[in-house]
């Protein structure tokens, strides 16, 4: 088995590379990712010096590829399996990673912030930016409820890795600012990245952990 993924199950970068996985039926190692020990820590930090997850490493072909997006395209390229996350048609190709960076950069990221500030010490928080994240998250949504009016999936009628992307980002927003009544075709969409069996397998893996996310 030559693919190794360094990761976390509560991650939602890596619930988005799972689940690209799970959508190829590709054979992988999981390595979960512990910062609190310290032999798993530096044994990580060995692979990949920046320190954040996913990190999928290829041993067959001695490569060691960071960033999920970058993973993705990397087992489309060299182990497509049964499903291609990129379509051959290059305006979709466009289309499947200009909206994978939306839900990366306008989704995961102000969420994430969001999330992450009740983990600061006390009287550290900062409640601007959690207010200026909760804004662009109603704005992203606003986009969102506007582009997935007329889909099936994200680009059209065939899942892609922009649905890859939007499954763990809407998944966790939705439960830090919810979407709301204003948004059906966003909820929609939702509901069927949720019941998309990749999906549900990475929410089900990550469910033991649900506890470490604050409410």
């Amino acid at each position: 088995m030559s693919l190794r993924l360094y990761y976390h199950p509560l991650s939602s970068f890596c619930m988005k590379v799972l689940t690209a996985l799970y959508e190829k039926d590709l054979p992988f190692k999981k390595e979960v990712v512990d910062f609190m020990d310290p032999v798993a820590s530096a044994s990580f930090t060995e692979i990949w010096p920046i320190r954040q997850f996913p990190v999928l490493r290829d041993e067959a072909r001695g490569k060691t590829i960071p960033e999920s997006s970058l993973i993705i395209e990397y087992l489309d390229q060299h182990y497509p399996g049964k499903t291609q996350m990129l379509p051959a048609d290059i305006e979709l190709a466009f289309r499947a990673r200009q909206l994978d960076r939306f839900f990366d950069l306008h989704v995961q990221v102000p969420m994430q912030k969001i999330v992450t500030d009740n983990f600061r010490p006390e009287g550290q928080n900062d409640a601007f930016g959690v207010n200026e994240c909760k804004k662009k998250l109603a704005v992203a949504y606003g986009i969102l409820e506007k582009e997935l009016a007329n889909t099936v999936w994200a680009t059209g009628d065939h899942y892609t890795m922009a649905d890859c992307a939007a499954s763990p980002a809407l998944f966790y927003a939705n439960l830090t600012v919810p979407l709301g009544a204003e948004h059906p075709n966003v909820s929609r969409y939702l509901d069927k990245l949720t019941n998309r069996p990749s999906f549900a397998r990475a929410v089900e893996e990550a469910q033991p952990y649900f506890h470490m996310r604050p409410e």
